[in-house]
């Protein structure tokens, strides 16, 4: 399978998980344990079906712990974790092969997630591969005992400060993650995956109600503007559609969406994954609204020749259209939310400038405001 994969007109480059790093830094590891020889490239076979080829790198033996490290390639994916080292030790014991985590890998504080609390932040795919890889070793080795495996990630602590771990309730180091082994570049399941994760997270600590916001300035706005408690709140990035029906399907009962007008309005045109590179229309919903709303010729040419919303909210300001259309498009939204969820969670929003404030809001944002600042 190709190492590189076409993405919005550009060629990009694959990369490999931490899982993956910490499979093949494992089985070089354990050959060098069992056999006195480091490998000079481990083969290792990725759940995706591609074969990777990776050097060791830093390998000690001092007769009972043998260590290895993989340098993480995350080939054009923006990734924090990029140039980092995964290391392994390795040492026999009477039976089984355990995992554990050492330093620089998270440790899991609440529940929710994929693995259990008090356990080490090295998630079930990359335990299997790391699984798998120590196998092979060993039977190469003709072993017939037990082995502990500690990983650990070079400077994990602080990387895990650039992440969404503490969040989650990971603290102290970063997760050993990567379902297929491969790092996608520009991955959009990665950004969902991680929305998911938090859902979980909260919804297992016992969270009904779930503040969604597609970024910071939505954030920003609940917290500063709004009075909300952000510890409730999760971002979705563009995928505002995913949030909702994972939070509906989890099992949320109330769902209040928070975000900034140049992503939200697009709502009112069915566009729920609201990335410039997969739909826009801005202009164009403001444009049909001021229409239906009688705006003449010229106005509704400078709308959609507006760069921002504001600079809509402008022109509109200019013949006293400003509260027909926002209202209009408030309707909309309202509508096609509501139609998403189809009454399995009720589902409120509210739609904001930093230059204008809050410019439509569903008849319940009163009442979900109070509720997440407590006062209901």
């Amino acid at each position: 399978m190709s190492n590189l994969v076409y993405k919005n007109q550009t060629t990009l480059r694959r990369g490999y998980t931490t899982g993956s790093c910490a499979a093949a830094a494992a089985q070089a590891a354990t050959l060098l344990l069992l056999t006195g020889q480091l490998p000079e490239v481990i083969e290792l076979h990725t759940p995706k079906g591609i074969d990777l080829f990776l050097h060791p790198e830093q390998a000690s033996f001092d007769g009972t712990v043998a260590r290895c490290g993989i340098r993480k390639d995350s080939g054009d994916d923006p990734d924090v974790t990029n140039g980092i080292c995964i290391y392994a030790a390795v040492q026999k014991q009477e039976q089984e092969i355990v995992i554990l985590g050492g330093d620089g890998v998270g440790v899991v504080t609440r529940p929710g997630l994929s693995v259990a609390v008090g356990q080490p932040a090295i998630n079930p795919g990359p335990r299997a591969q790391i699984t798998a890889a120590v196998t092979t070793a060993v039977q190469q080795a003709e072993y017939t005992g037990g082995l502990q495996i500690t990983i650990s990630a070079e400077n994990g602590d602080q990387i895990a400060k650039q992440t969404y771990n503490e969040h989650l309730g990971i603290v102290g180091g970063i997760s050993i993650l990567g379902t297929s082994g491969i790092v996608e570049p520009m991955s959009e399941t990665a950004l969902m995956d991680t929305t998911h994760l938090e859902l979980d997270s909260l919804y297992a600590a016992g969270a009904r109600k779930v503040l969604i916001c597609p970024g910071n300035y939505g954030a920003d706005f609940a917290r500063d503007q709004l009075g909300l408690d952000l510890d409730q709140a999760v971002k979705c990035s563009n995928f505002i559609g995913d949030a909702l029906d994972y939070a509906a399907w989890k099992g949320f009962q109330q769902i209040f969406l928070v975000g900034h007008a140049g992503k939200l309005v697009k709502i009112a045109a069915g566009v729920m994954n609201t990335h410039s590179s997969v739909a826009d229309g801005r202009q164009e919903i403001f444009t049909a609204h001021a229409a239906l709303c009688g705006a003449p010729h010229d106005t509704l040419q400078a709308l959609m020749q507006s760069v921002t919303i504001d600079a809509c909210l402008e022109v509109l300001d200019k013949v006293n259209l400003r509260d027909p259309v926002l209202e209009r498009i408030g309707k909309a939204i309202d509508e096609r939310l509501h139609y998403r969820l189809r009454g399995k969670a009720e589902i409120g929003y509210l739609m904001f400038t930093n230059q204008s404030g809050v410019l439509a809001q569903s008849k319940n944002a009163v009442k979900l405001c109070e509720e997440f600042r407590g006062l209901l």
